[in-house]
């Protein structure tokens, strides 16, 4: 995993690199009644020498009191996108959180086409920060 530029995060597995940043959404959120929400852009490019495509994913989200919720579904922002080499599929989501900074983790189930092996392919950590705390934790 690497952190490239500020707020960037990546990581990459067997040739499928994720990289993603965090963005605050002050607009969206309430601070004085603990509603905080961030948007993520997702960046996932297919380096390796195969088609793969991403069925499902996992993600641990983790609020600045150490409480995790686990979130799992079918595919990203109701697609299952297909990446042939060289390929680069990008999508916006976002999550909300009762404290003013937290992180995110997690994985993609992705599937190799012609084969059919499983392959699970890490979401590197990233942080959610927000200017409500008292100083960055992440």
């Amino acid at each position: 995993m690497s952190r490239e530029q500020q707020g960037e995060f990546s990581a990459t597995t067997r040739g499928i690199r994720v990289s993603v940043r965090a963005f605050f959404l002050e607009d969206q959120s309430r601070p004085e009644e603990g509603h905080f929400v961030w948007a993520y852009k997702v960046r996932i490019e297919n380096g390796g020498r195969e088609t793969v495509q991403l069925l499902r994913r996992t993600w641990r989200i983790t609020d600045a009191l150490g409480r995790t919720q686990h979130v799992h579904g079918a595919g990203v922002v109701g697609e299952q996108p297909t990446l042939e080499p060289g390929d680069v599929f990008e999508y916006t989501s976002g999550t909300p959180l009762e404290t003013p900074s937290g992180f995110m983790t997690g994985t993609y189930h992705m599937i190799r086409v012609d084969s059919g092996e499983a392959l699970d392919v890490a979401i590197p950590t990233f942080s959610l920060d927000s200017p409500h705390q008292a100083g960055q934790v992440h």
